[in-house]
């Protein structure tokens, strides 16, 4: 059985250590990184600096146009502050004001097209049988300690997995559905850096900064809640000056 993953790849904790785990599990690993007109853009550096360490190819795609159709976030508008120094409950109170409408769909439609190319070609230039192909989308998403996206639930990536194969050619005319592996949707921070440490994923190349600074900012949600993740697991944050 062939397996072939493309993984979204942001630069930060969660998606590397799911790049290192699909790796370990014997997938053939691509990666993309899509800029959407983020403020954080330092993040595309770091995804590149994490595939070139892992030795995964990696697709960086300029679709900055999103950012300005979904403006009503911290992360696209510069209008709109990152909310800092919030409390766990604070941040799962509600849909946070870094929540960037539709992205995940977004994201997870662009690398479902990614993957259904590379599919098609081995099925109809390689004559490959598609009865020996697995194909999978591997997103980074975690459902226990996040800042209250909707789509980052385990219930959108069910159906969005629906909504793959029927609405494409593998799926209908081949029979291969796109999975959707999001292996760490279940895990807590702390877990999470103690499996990307036991993986040896390459924890220091990675940026979780909301914020566009030179350094991260240590107030934002993702910054707080990656701190409070290796404090737990008793492993020092070697991203940070240090570490």
């Amino acid at each position: 059985m062939e397996k072939h993953a493309l993984v979204l790849m942001s630069g930060g904790l969660d998606s590397t250590t799911v790049a290192a785990h699909a790796l370990r599990e014997g997938w053939a690993v691509r990666g993309l990184c899509i800029g959407y007109g983020q403020r954080h853009v330092r993040e595309i550096e770091s995804a590149k600096a994490v595939a070139a360490a892992l030795g995964v190819p990696l697709q960086v795609a300029d679709a900055a146009f999103y950012g300005g159709l979904a403006a009503h976030s911290a992360l696209t508008s510069a209008d709109i502050a990152v909310p800092g120094g919030r409390s766990t409950t604070e941040m799962a109170a509600d849909v946070p004001i870094t929540y960037v409408p539709l992205r995940n769909t977004f994201f997870v439609t662009a690398a479902a097209a990614a993957l259904e190319s590379w599919m098609l070609a081995r099925i109809e230039r390689d004559a490959a049988d598609p009865a020996s192909l697995r194909a999978a989308v591997f997103v980074g998403a975690n459902a226990i300690d996040y800042s209250g996206y909707p789509d980052c639930r385990p219930e959108f990536y069910a159906a969005m997995e629906t909504v793959l194969r029927l609405g494409s050619k593998l799926g209908s005319a081949y029979g291969v559905g796109i999975g959707i592996e999001a292996p760490i949707i279940r895990m807590s921070k702390a877990e999470i850096v103690t499996h990307a440490a036991a993986l040896g994923a390459p924890l220091h190349l990675t940026w979780s900064c909301y914020e566009g600074g030179d350094a991260p900012c240590g107030a934002c949600d993702s910054c707080l809640l990656r701190a409070a993740g290796f404090a737990t697991a008793g492993i020092a944050d070697p991203a940070l000056r240090g570490g």
